[in-house]
């Protein structure tokens, strides 16, 4: 068992105050009991501009934000994801955005770089994203082991392609966590469920931490950070957009039950590799 606690905040272009904001809420969760922290997509910075994040980009191993995040994890004794920081690539005009594991010594464990990056125009509200114009693809799915089973990691649009949770799941996958900033009208239509259906498809825990508010670049995110059982099950949620804390309990003996007893994973047909 374990406790995870997913963390949602409304980040602006300030670096040091949203680092504030977030060594709070890490804080309150770990004195509520958090061993595994998620922080939502995007956490040290959302910039008036897109590229305004290549101004604030790191090496793999150095920098601000990864000093915060491994002395966060060494200070409360507590498992963090970082949500997303930018990680430089090979191309000077994008960077990857990185969720960056950390264990409770604050040794960095795991890191994966978001896959699907959200080009799309919402024609209702004439909002416009082209997120591959800053921001380069990963190319592989991650797991990582942990004392409260095995955690793959999904970064917001990623929830929108069910064969990555497949692929997830046949690396070993028991929980998920997404840090995400979905959009106001995205989230009202299509977060709760897509994330419930994830965790029923594929009989996983998913750990849902958002971006939620209105930000200073003139954007509105959904928040609602969520933890869902693999039954469906929201068995914890913040129902607004509030910056907040949000813990529930992981039971790896209820996940093996359910998995037991309604054995879907066992009834696939089809294969569905991720491949690079």
């Amino acid at each position: 068992m374990g406790i995870f606690a997913a963390i949602q905040m409304a980040s602006g272009p300030q670096v040091p105050a949203n680092l504030l904001t977030a060594e709070r809420l890490i804080g309150e969760a770990a004195r509520q009991g958090a061993q595994f922290v998620v922080l939502p997509e995007n956490f040290a910075m959302m910039g008036l501009d897109e590229a305004d994040k290549l101004a604030i980009r790191e090496r793999p191993g150095e920098g601000p934000l990864q000093d915060f995040l491994a002395e966060q994890a060494r200070q409360h004794g507590v498992w963090i994801d970082g949500g997303t920081i930018p990680i430089e690539s090979d191309d000077p005009g994008r960077v990857y955005a990185a969720s960056l594991v950390y264990d409770p010594q604050g040794e960095l464990v795991a890191r994966y770089d978001k896959m699907h990056l959200f080009d799309v125009e919402l024609l209702d509200t004439e909002e416009r994203y082209h997120e591959s114009g800053t921001t380069k693809s990963g190319t592989r799915t991650v797991v990582v082991d942990t004392p409260f089973g095995k955690v793959g990691i999904a970064v917001c649009y990623d929830l929108r392609f069910p064969e990555l949770f497949r692929d997830l799941l046949d690396l070993g996958a028991e929980i998920v966590v997404i840090p995400a900033a979905f959009t106001a009208l995205t989230g009202k239509a299509h977060w709760e469920v897509l994330l419930r259906a994830r965790a029923i498809e594929n009989l996983v825990y998913v750990v849902a931490a958002a971006q939620g508010g209105y930000h200073i670049n003139g954007r509105a995110t959904w928040g609602h950070s969520m933890i869902v059982d693999p039954w469906g099950n929201i068995i914890a949620g913040l129902d607004s957009t509030a910056p907040g804390v949000v813990l529930g309990e992981i039971k790896r003996d209820y996940l093996a039950s359910t998995r037991q007893s309604f054995p879907t994973i066992e009834h696939r047909r089809i294969s569905c590799r991720v491949t690079p």
